[in-house]
């Protein structure tokens, strides 16, 4: 019934709307009759002009609370370790540095060096060295002269790699004047023309390296090279050459733990009247090493090889912080093969006799000790014990021959040594540094350690002032009287080391100035090696320039 209704309704209205429709217009067609022209009137136009508001003169105070926070701010710490990095561009500064000077017992100085830098990748050094002194006023040919010269260069390569070579020539002259103290104990007279007497080693050295200049995308450091060396004498015919081929690679994990890799062929071919001597070694020295915050643990190993035989030498130190910056301790083991070759033993000793014996001293090294910073002065302290085999002395067989000449004499046996320095900088341009060192040496067949120093102190001290144009030394040095053999077959001690040196740089300009310097003030004239007694005061003084 409601849905009737409903029907009913809207058929009415629907019908409504269709009688509305006027029956008379055409189904589809519309006619305009006029187009609507819409216009606007004249009007008339208001000029307005723009005003600023008037300014607010009025002071007002406005009260503002900020409460402090403080904000956590998490960061890596920063991690600090050695890298190849490329080198820059060096500050403007001295391209050329000279020394040039001269003294008293007839002594003349020269010391020079020239930097040639074109661009940012070549970097070349020219080098000359001249030191000589002639005492033979007071003692009969006590003179010496040692020259040296030579270029050393390196280029980087856009690649992120770089080539360093070196040529150095070496001229040490030395003259057997311990004659006079053989003719002194004699009573005898003996004199020789200083030719008879002189003994001239020259040395001719050549390197190259390769290495990475830059840091590599796997963080990896390499580098290979070579040393070879070229010597003889001017007395015998004693020669040797010497070659040392190496190469190696440290590979860094977390930026902190580097592990490293060397190889090493060492090749010695000594040659004198009794034929040829060969001493040809070869290392591997693998070695890995974790930095922790508060310690650090080097565990390596260095396998040395000679005439087929092989020995394994520990490589492992640990270092940790006790108290931070104060105080550090350190324990570690070492160990290698060290060449007696000739050129080592006649630059430690130029009154060598020849033909020598050449050979290796096999050495294990147990050490610990401490250092750190108190108040700004480094220091270190430490104790060695060492096993060594065929440890070399020095002993004078004939201490009556004409013209005495030193033996060296192998032997095996320990030394433990007490050894410290420190770098103390008092105030302000004024600083002090110090090192000592005691040893105890204990051989299975010799009496003594011939002619090898137990106990050395080294004191230092350096001023600058007026602007770094004067720099003020002084130098203290005090050696035991090494032990020896005396004219009776006993063993015995030779003087002590007392010497005291002063010495002062000036520059009277931007780029010239002089120096003075005074040796052994206490004129002590002991006898490093017996017979032959060292220089007593001697001076020098001279003018330096840069450029």
């Amino acid at each position: 019934m409601k849905y009737t209704a409903l029907t009913a309704i809207c058929l009415l209205i629907g019908t409504g709307f269709l009688w509305a429709q006027d029956p008379d217009l055409p189904a589809e067609e519309v006619e305009i009759v006029k187009s609507f022209d819409a216009r606007l009137g004249d009007a008339e136009r208001f000029k307005v002009a723009p005003e600023l508001p008037p300014l607010d003169t009025s002071t007002r105070n406005l009260q503002y609370e900020v409460f402090s926070r403080s904000l956590n701010v998490e960061y890596l710490p920063p991690k600090i370790r050695p890298l190849a990095i490329r080198r820059k561009k060096l500050q403007e500064g001295y391209d050329g540095y000279f020394r040039f000077g001269g003294g008293f017992p007839a002594a003349l100085y020269g010391k020079g060096l020239y930097n040639i830098n074109n661009d940012d990748n070549l970097s070349i050094n020219l080098f000359a060295n001249h030191h000589s002194a002639n005492n033979s006023q007071q003692l009969e040919n006590q003179r010496f002269s040692y020259t040296d010269g030579g270029v050393d260069g390196t280029y980087h390569f856009d690649q992120g790699f770089a080539v360093n070579a070196k040529l150095k020539y070496t001229s040490d002259v030395v003259h057997y004047y311990g004659y006079n103290a053989v003719a002194e104990d004699t009573d005898e007279t003996i004199s020789f023309d200083k030719e008879n007497v002189r003994q001239r080693f020259s040395i001719f050295d050549a390197e190259a390296k390769i290495f990475n200049s830059v840091r590599t995308v796997a963080d990896f450091n390499y580098y290979a090279g070579f040393k070879a060396y070229f010597m003889n004498d001017s007395r015998t015919a004693s020669r040797e050459n010497g070659f040392d081929l190496y190469l190696g690679g440290t590979k860094w994990f977390n930026d902190k733990h580097p592990l490293s890799v060397e190889l090493q062929t060492d090749f010695t071919d000594y040659q004198d009247l009794d034929g040829d001597t060969n001493l040809n070694n070869f290392f591997l020295r693998p070695n890995f090493t974790y930095h922790a915050d508060r310690f650090r643990a080097k565990l390596g190993v260095n396998l040395a090889s000679n005439d087929d035989n092989f020995t394994f030498f520990p490589d492992v130190e640990v270092t940790a912080v006790l108290i931070e910056s104060l105080l550090n301790a350190y324990v570690g083991a070492s160990g290698t093969l060290q060449k007696n070759n000739y050129r080592n033993m006649t630059d430690y000793n130029p009154f060598l006799t020849s033909p020598v014996r050449i050979a290796n001293s096999l050495y294990y090294n147990f050490f610990g000790g401490v250092r750190g910073n108190v108040q700004g002065v480094d220091y270190d302290l430490s104790a060695e014990y060492k096993n060594i085999e065929d440890l070399v002395t020095y002993r004078l067989l004939e201490p009556f021959d004409t013209l005495p000449m030193f033996t060296p004499v192998y032997d095996n046996g320990t030394i433990t040594t007490i050894k410290g320095s420190f770098d103390a900088p008092v105030f302000d341009n004024f600083e002090v540094v110090g090192a000592f060192s005691q040893s105890f040496f204990n051989l299975d067949n010799q009496e003594k350690a011939w002619h090898l120093p137990a106990l050395s102190v080294n004191l230092g001290g350096r001023y600058t002032t007026m602007e770094d144009k004067l720099t003020l030394k002084a130098d203290f040095f005090l050696e035991n009287g090494v032990p020896y053999v005396n004219t009776e077959g006993e063993a015995d001690n030779l003087n002590a080391l007392f010497d005291i040196s002063v010495g002062a740089d000036f520059y009277f300009s931007e780029n010239i100035g002089g120096f003075l310097q005074i040796n052994n003030l206490a004129n002590n004239k002991r006898e490093r090696w017996f017979r032959y007694p060292i220089f007593g005061i001697n001076a020098m003084a001279g003018v330096t320039a840069r450029f």
